[in-house]
């Protein structure tokens, strides 16, 4: 484990290094080498918060794990601003992509084998994946429309909704199914950022994504509706619990 104070330039470290190494094989502009830095940078500043906020002092296994991943998803982040200025290896984007989705598994399981699975770890992984997405939806955009931005963006959408209707904040029971349809968002985002697949078999497969992603949501809206309309009820009940006992 790391002190919050050794994570800081361990995460700076990381994400400087995986920018040296694209820039050193594929090449990195300036701008590609500032958004990178800038990722990096404030991932590691909003990490530090919130492990403040939550009292914790150390970082575990499991969030150094997330930490690799976050690197490599700066590492995407480089390119994919790089892209708008000059031609960017779409192997490059494939092979960062591509790891950082296939070890998105990894800091869980390790998390709950070390016995170190905490609420912030859990967020930062999370946001960690939507920022991957959302990348990997604009690099797609270019070549497909800017359409493609709504499958990068469901996280975002959902926190606005959630601001404007605070009854979508509440917790909802972990899902498999969402397990699934975030794997398969990844996926299918890498292969059309990187332009590999025929332009209607990108456009069909993203579609799909889609449907999978507005099921998936639609159900989380439903559950979380059917909780509001008993929670008023079952607050009304613990309620008049407590006073009786006051009385009793």
């Amino acid at each position: 484990m790391l002190s919050v104070h050794q994570g800081r330039p361990a995460g700076l470290v990381a994400q400087a290094a995986v920018l040296a190494v694209l820039a050193g094989t594929v090449g990195l502009g300036p701008v590609g080498w500032a958004a990178g830095l800038v990722y990096g940078a404030g991932v590691v500043i909003l990490l530090s918060m919130a492990l403040h906020r939550s009292g914790r002092a150390v970082l575990g296994p499991a969030d150094l794990v997330t930490l690799l991943r976050s690197a490599l998803v700066g590492g995407v982040a480089a390119l994919v601003t790089d892209s708008f200025s000059r031609s960017v290896p779409a192997a490059a984007l494939v092979v960062l992509a591509g790891v950082a989705l296939l070890l998105d598994g990894v800091d869980g399981r390790v998390a709950r084998r070390t016995g170190t699975v905490s609420e912030v770890g859990a967020r930062f992984d999370m946001e960690v994946d939507s920022v991957l997405v959302l990348l990997l939806s604009v690099s797609a955009a270019r070549s497909l429309g800017v359409w493609v931005l709504a499958i990068g963006s469901v996280r975002y959408v959902r926190l606005v909704a959630g601001r404007l209707s605070p009854w979508l904040r509440r917790p909802v029971p972990p899902r498999y199914w969402c397990k699934v349809v975030a794997v398969v968002q990844g996926v299918v985002l890498t292969a059309a950022a990187a332009d590999v697949l025929p332009r209607a078999v990108a456009v069909l497969a993203l579609v799909v994504v889609a449907g999978l992603l507005a099921e998936s949501f639609g159900r989380e809206v439903s559950g979380l509706r059917r909780i509001r309309r008993v929670a008023p009820a079952v607050e009304v009940e613990a309620e008049a619990a407590v006073v009786g006992s006051r009385h009793g």
